[in-house]
């Protein structure tokens, strides 16, 4: 019989195996089908590793990766809310603090605090190691809908200032790449893919 920690732990890791079934708005770079919520966690968690360098400021890359590893688990309850979607002020924000309450509640004591607090300064975007995280949360998605020819852009009829203001903070915590993402943005435009 595994000990109390043990059962709860492995009770959380079957728990977060739901978030594969997480579907996201943004395709596959192949275009083949939607993307999980876990593989964006993934990706955005391997994205932190190679871009570090690149970072506004220093960061502890290793608390990035459990940050970004841990930022999109509250969806297994809350879902994916589309980034250009108007939700009520609050509304996304209850729910995920509820998800959050109830996930990391399955946890040991200490794990529990632990994983909760990553969450919090991922919302928060107060530390270099936030910023950073957040950067690339919006990075990631962007990337895709340039690769795809703006395939949810187009789809859902998304403009070019929705889409600065929602990837603005990726200025906070990688600048050389907001700068470089901004004049693709131009590009899609011209190329049709992203509405002015």
């Amino acid at each position: 019989m595994p000990s109390p920690r043990l059962e709860r732990q492995l009770r959380f890791i079957l728990e977060i195996d739901r978030l594969k079934g997480v579907l996201r708005r943004t395709v596959l770079t192949d275009r083949s089908r939607r993307e999980n919520s876990a593989e964006h966690s993934w990706h955005v968690a391997l994205m932190a590793v190679l871009l570090a360098e690149h970072a506004a400021e220093a960061v502890d890359v290793g608390r990035v990766v459990r940050m970004l590893l841990v930022h999109d688990l509250v969806e297994i309850d809350a879902g994916d809310t589309f980034a250009y979607a108007v939700v009520a002020a609050g509304e996304k924000e209850a729910r995920e603090r509820a998800a959050a309450q109830r996930l990391f509640g399955l946890l040991p004591a200490d794990q529990q605090q632990e994983l909760l607090a990553l969450w919090e300064e991922f919302e928060g975007r107060s530390t270099p190691e936030s910023r950073f995280a957040n950067a690339l949360d919006r990075l990631q998605p962007l990337l895709h809908n340039l690769h795809t020819e703006g395939h949810s852009w187009v789809e859902h009829g998304v403009r070019k200032r929705q889409v600065v203001e929602r990837t603005r903070v990726i200025g906070d915590g990688l600048p050389e790449l907001w700068e470089y993402a901004r004049r693709l943005l131009d590009d899609a435009v011209v190329r049709g893919w992203l509405e002015e």
